[in-house]
């Protein structure tokens, strides 16, 4: 099965989410077909702290694709911020 998920990067105590298409049975910071965006939990004010391109997002969803917990929660979030 196809997930979009988050893909821990960055130094200790200074997290930061890649948000990728990938296999479920692939580890979590492992192999991805395709990065759609990132999550960078700990941004400063004046800096982009949710970034997710909408248009691949439906691309994949479309082909089957599922939302992990946090990724739903993220993109809902989002959703309702531009709304």
């Amino acid at each position: 099965m196809v997930v979009i998920r988050l893909a821990r990067s960055g130094a200790k105590k200074r997290p930061f989410f890649n948000m990728v298409v990938a296999d479920s049975r692939n580890r979590r910071d492992g192999r991805f077909v395709e990065r759609i965006g990132f999550y960078n939990p700990v941004a400063a004010a004046n800096e982009a702290g949710l970034v997710v391109n909408a248009e691949r997002l439906a691309y994949w969803q479309s082909q089957g694709a599922q939302l992990s917990p946090t990724a739903a929660r993220l993109v809902k979030g989002l959703a309702k911020k531009a709304a």
